[in-house]
């Protein structure tokens, strides 16, 4: 077996830490207990290309109990766990390639190498190893029978693709899920970032304040977590119906412009590039905080801040500080790559567990449904958001009512009125 990791000597730390992810992973334990008796991906290679942390690790072995030969890399080159990566190799079988801190000649290496193990389906985070493939090796789409992406900014990147005819096979957009979005976009990036960002620095958020670039679900999230420990939110948008919605949750709105010169805290949340610029940067307080929590690590225009820097360094672990020409200190954590990742661990098992019980039944739909599907982006179909829904309902002990026969007809119809 071929693979490229740190150090196998890891791996039993590894395997005790996928071991308690999977202790609040119950609903894709249910579906890997499915997936042993029925062997839905029975004789299918399946290429992935996500964050190598214990949660992936679930569900990379769900897949391979599923009957699927797997290959794995990272979405990012400072998101792996190493220690999860020797484990996967290790103790389940499953070819890794993914080094905590490598260059981008590496990451790139490394998705090349997952796309050599010929998948017919691949796996994205971020949509590197879908476009990748499309760029260098366009006839090797041939042999995939179809995708699926996991999160906004690679949705938006295939959606991008399939509108100027370029996707070359189907792909469903995971992130859209309901039982997707609404609780790991909100609710998980909302913890882990705050955890991340409290990891670098140890500073009190308290009496802050905090400035959230982006009003989508990972920015309302970030926003509801960075007011609940005691932080002055501020939201900067560009989206009308964003902002004042932000505004009716009772939140600060304004232009970054003006955020930049009361901001302590700055967390870029949008998918988008250059949100934090050269004319950000000079208005900002001395000692201002600015992190990053979208996927890639555009958002923060980090070679402006260079031009308009007299000196860097790296004053601790995740925390490099640069002093401006005008003599102020701005601290940037994690190189601006995804904070949650680079400096803590991610999101809850609890949230992946809906997030990774969804890619493992749409691949699940792949193998069965793919011959039907157009090159296109497809939503997660409803039976399996609803079916992800209760199964974590039932894991949590919560019961819910059901409809009566009578309210059901009434829904359904339109003659009964008042």
């Amino acid at each position: 077996m071929e693979y490229h990791i740190k150090d196998l000597s890891l791996a039993e730390k590894g395997r005790l830490r996928i071991e308690w992810a999977a202790k609040d992973m119950p609903v894709l334990n249910l579906i890997r207990e499915e997936f042993e008796r029925e062997k839905p991906l029975q004789g299918l290679r399946i290429g992935a290309c996500l964050h190598v942390t214990t949660e992936t690790a679930n569900l990379m072995v769900t897949l391979k109990a599923g009957g699927a030969e797997l290959a794995l890399c990272a979405s990012n080159p400072l998101s792996t766990q190493d220690d999860v990566a020797a484990s996967l190799v290790r103790d389940f079988g499953i070819p890794v390639f993914a080094v905590r801190g490598e260059d981008r000649d590496t990451y790139y290496a490394h998705i090349k190498a997952v796309l050599d193990t010929r998948p017919h389906i691949t796996m994205d985070d971020g949509a590197d190893l879908i476009s990748t493939l499309h760029a260098e090796r366009p006839e090797q789409a041939a042999e995939v029978m179809g995708g699926t992406e996991e999160t906004t900014t690679g949705v938006i990147r295939l959606r991008a693709m399939a509108r100027d005819g370029a996707l070359k096979y189907p792909v469903i957009a995971v992130n859209d899920a309901l039982t997707k979005h609404l609780f790991d976009n909100r609710y998980g990036t909302g913890q882990s970032t705050i955890d991340g960002i409290l990891r670098a620095t140890n500073r009190l958020l308290a009496g802050s304040i905090f400035v959230v670039a982006g009003y989508g679900w990972c920015g309302r999230g970030l926003a509801l977590r960075a007011r609940g420990m005691g932080a002055r939110v501020i939201v900067t948008e560009v989206d009308p119906l964003k902002a004042l919605e932000a505004v009716m949750d009772g939140f600060e709105v304004m232009p970054m412009e003006e955020a930049a010169e009361r901001g302590d805290f700055f967390c870029t949340v949008t998918g988008d590039l250059a949100v934090i610029r050269k004319e950000h940067f000079l208005r900002m307080k001395d000692g201002a905080i600015v992190a990053n929590s979208g996927h890639f690590n555009v958002e923060i225009d980090l070679e402006g801040l260079s031009e308009i820097s007299r000196e860097k360094r790296r004053i601790r672990e995740h925390v490099e500080e640069y002093t401006l020409v005008n003599g102020r200190r701005i601290y940037i954590l994690a190189e601006g790559r995804l904070v949650n990742l680079a400096a803590a661990e991610g999101h809850p098992s609890a949230v992946m567990d809906m997030s990774f019980a969804n890619q493992a039944l749409c691949c699940a739909y792949l193998a069965r449904h793919a011959r039907e599907l157009e090159n296109k982006v497809y939503a997660v179909p409803q039976e399996i958001d609803r079916r992800v829904a209760q199964l974590k309902l039932s894991a949590m002990g919560i019961r819910i009512d059901r409809l009566t026969p009578e309210q059901e007809k009434y829904l359904s119809s339109w003659e009964m009125g008042t």
